[in-house]
């Protein structure tokens, strides 16, 4: 695969990798991305549906795990035990959104329809189907078994069993999986893999759930309050009167415990806010319509009320103007939309 794969990233971790089959020609393409799903996934038996296919695949480091989004037409993917048998030890985790389409997840006597906005979870140790009949994309995190730190027992209770995204866990877990998948290559490593430990932290308390085991107190009940603020200071960003007070009092917590919770992962809750606004801001100026708007609009837009403290911040964080990064964003998007068509998509690193 290593000549179809293209490198992406900002230079702050190891770069990711990028597959497409919209450069490689029709006759290759069932290969190359059965290649490019064991690469990503690890070794599975994928069958795809149509003769001329088309799919993209983009995956970003984050310590030992790995964020990957995949956009793709209709195909299933069955692990066997003959490819559990010959992967020599590679147990992995995956724990998997499905933002648009349907699919269907069979493990561990366990078959579970997919539908938009559910989250479910499969394990590479043991045989296991999974199927899209149609047009659609996933977001997922790729962890080492290991790290989950689950008994055999537990892990088998959450295989297979979709989580909606409107239970508590699932109101927490798919919109955090879903951005963190999204920003894996803006974090320098040690913070995606602090961010990642969230995600293992809420599957701990869903095999607690699923045991009927009691969470309150425990460290990973913490957590979920984290990420509970987390995703309180997400939804309100926009506004500028979003104060440590202010959220702590939404979520019905004291101000000292605010402090406290955000202190436990190395930061403070003014932190968190103002780099979650300057990333969301950083976003929007590389997109290709980002010209349009004023680099003071990009930042009223994500809450800062002062242009001036914008730019200062924005230097600081990422060492150069909200401005001189919209041009090089500009510049390398048409670098990469208009290589020679013998280059496209080529390299690797």
């Amino acid at each position: 695969m290593s000549s179809d794969a293209s490198t992406i990233g900002t230079g702050e971790q190891p770069a990711g990798t990028f597959y497409t089959t919209e450069t490689v020609p029709r006759e290759r393409r069932r290969t190359y991305w059965r290649d490019a799903v064991a690469q990503t996934f690890g070794d599975v038996d994928v069958r795809l549906a149509e003769e001329v296919f088309s799919g993209t695949i983009r995956a970003s480091p984050m310590g030992r795990t790995r964020g990957v989004t995949v956009d793709s037409e209709a195909l299933q993917t069955v692990l066997t035990r003959r490819l559990i048998a010959r992967a020599n030890g590679d147990d992995h985790v995956v724990v998997m959104l499905l933002s648009r389409g349907a699919a269907r997840v069979e493990q561990d006597a366990r078959d579970a329809p997919v539908g938009p906005g559910q989250l479910f979870v499969y394990d590479r140790a043991r045989p296991m189907r999974l199927t899209f009949p149609g047009t659609f994309q996933t977001k997922a995190l790729v962890l080492p078994r290991h790290a989950l730190s689950l008994r055999e027992s537990d892990l088998y209770r959450i295989t297979a069993s979709p989580l909606d995204s409107g239970s508590p866990l699932g109101d927490l877990l798919s919109p955090f999986l879903s951005r963190l998948v999204d920003t894996a290559d803006a974090y320098p490593q040690h913070a995606g893999e602090l961010l990642a430990r969230n995600v293992l932290d809420l599957l701990t308390v869903l095999a607690d759930e699923r045991r009927g085991g009691d969470t309150t107190g425990t460290p990973s009940a913490a957590r979920v309050l984290l990420m509970r603020l987390q995703a309180h200071i997400d939804r309100h960003l926009a506004d500028p009167d979003l104060t440590p007070q202010a959220i702590a009092e939404a979520n019905q917590i004291s101000l000292r415990y605010l402090h406290k919770i955000f202190q436990s992962e190395g930061t403070t809750v003014w932190r968190w806010v103002q780099a979650r606004r300057l990333e969301q801001c950083r976003r929007e100026l590389a997109r290709r319509d980002a010209a349009s708007r004023t680099i003071a609009a990009v930042g009223r837009r994500w809450g800062f009320t002062s242009a001036a403290h914008f730019s200062r911040a924005f230097r600081a964080a990422y060492g150069m103007s909200p401005a001189e990064w919209r041009e090089s964003a500009a510049h390398e998007r048409h670098t990469h939309t208009s290589p020679p068509a013998s280059e496209a998509l080529l390299r690797t690193g």
